[in-house]
This record gives C-alpha cells, structure tokens and sequence, in this order.
C-alpha cells in the first residue's frame, strides 16, 4: 500500500528546472495560427490530466471540462464572439480601433479543439475549507487550472487561445451549461508550427511588459501609490 504521508521535496534537477521555466517563459495565446492537424486522444488526456492537478480551496475540485469539436458548434461560438467583438471594438479610442481590427482572432474555427472551463460553485458544499472569508476561492482555483493545462500544452508543442469576448448568457444557452455554473475560459486548442518570440500584442505595439522591480514591495503597499 502506498504511503500518504510526506515525501521529500528535492529540487529538480538542472535539466528538469529548466524545461518549467521554458515552458513559462515561451507560454503565449495564440489567436490565428493553429494548423488543422488533429489533437490525439491521448495528447488531450495528458494535458485536461495536467489541468486537474491544479490546487484547489479546500480540494473542492470546482472545474469540468467542456470539450467541443463539433464544427458547427463552433461556428455557432464564433457568431457569439464576433458580436462582441464588434461592440469590445468601439470601446476603445478611434486611433485604437484600427489596430484592434487588424489582431487576428480565428482560433474558434481554425483550432480543431475548443476547450470551455467551467467552475462549479456549489461542488464543495455551502461551507467550504478556506473559501469562509474569500468565496471567490473557487473561481481563482479554476484559473490555476487553466494555467496548468496551458503550461503542459507548450510542453506538448500544441498552442492555446483564450477567448474572453462573448456574452456568458450566450454561451451557456448554446452549450447548455447551467444557470448556476460559471464560465470561466473558452479556449482554442491545436498545433501550431511558430510562436512569437514575445507576447503578440507586445510584438504588435499594443502594450509592453512592465517591468518586475517596480511591481515588487517589501512588507507593506509603497507609500504614495
């Protein structure tokens, strides 16, 4: 029988060290160049695996996993999107619009897999472990699962998107998700062959990383910020 208590926490070794942080570093959201090759069976465990290792308050475990490859349902997504992303486009500035029009954003169709997140809030009981005084805990813990499953994609060679730009009503209606569960992600999953060497919307002037320093504080808020 195995043992459930402690093991030993050693480092990883210097090869293994590295492949993580590669695969943080060179981690990007893909928008328009997933490949139509299909995503075996297997290779999509692996990585949905990855996702459910993720921590989560009080184990409660709040995610399911909505796997979509239906071409008509995701075109059916698309409309969804493209209607918001037409009212998102006005939001911004006029001198804006134009290079928010320019970002290519066809991973719903183009990616043979579209992924969509849900948290479950009740899954863990009224009261849960750790969520009694923060009860978006459940919702952070989905997030820390999208994040895995994403870290382990890269590792397989095999690009994401998360599509944020949609009326949830909507898309629950389409994909029958109940009333009370959230949405959390809707994200695009496929191959891809080449990925920008820094974030797109960084290598396409739209924002720049900011850097580390000024966002580390020690022991309390800065004064004056």
């Amino acid at each position: 029988m195995p043992d459930d208590g402690p093991g030993a926490a050693e480092p990883f070794d210097a090869a293994e060290r590295a492949a993580v942080y590669k695969a943080i570093r060179t981690r990007r959201d893909v928008r328009d160049q997933f490949l139509p090759d299909p995503v075996p069976g297997p290779v999509l465990r692996r990585i949905l695996e990855a996702a459910h290792q993720a921590p989560s308050v009080g184990f409660m475990q709040p995610w399911d996993f909505l796997v979509i490859r239906d071409i008509d349902r995701r075109r059916a997504v698309r409309e969804i999107f493209a209607r918001a992303n037409a009212e998102a486009r006005e939001m911004f500035k006029e001198e804006r619009q134009g290079a928010y029009g320019a970002l290519k954003l066809e991973g719903i169709v183009k990616a043979p897999v579209n992924l969509c997140v849900t948290c479950d809030r009740d899954r863990g009981g009224q009261v849960v472990l750790g969520r009694t005084h923060n009860p978006e805990m459940d919702l952070y813990s989905t997030v820390c699962a999208v994040q895995n499953l994403w870290l382990a994609a890269r590792a397989e060679g095999i690009g994401v998107g998360w599509v944020s730009i949609y009326h949830a009503d909507e898309l629950k209606r389409l994909l029958r998700i109940p009333e009370r569960i959230r949405v959390i992600a809707y994200l695009c999953i496929g191959y891809v062959d080449e990925l920008y060497e820094r974030p797109e919307l960084e290598a396409r002037g739209w924002a720049e990383r900011m850097p580390l320093d000024g966002l580390i504080h020690e022991e309390g808020w800065p004064e004056g910020r």
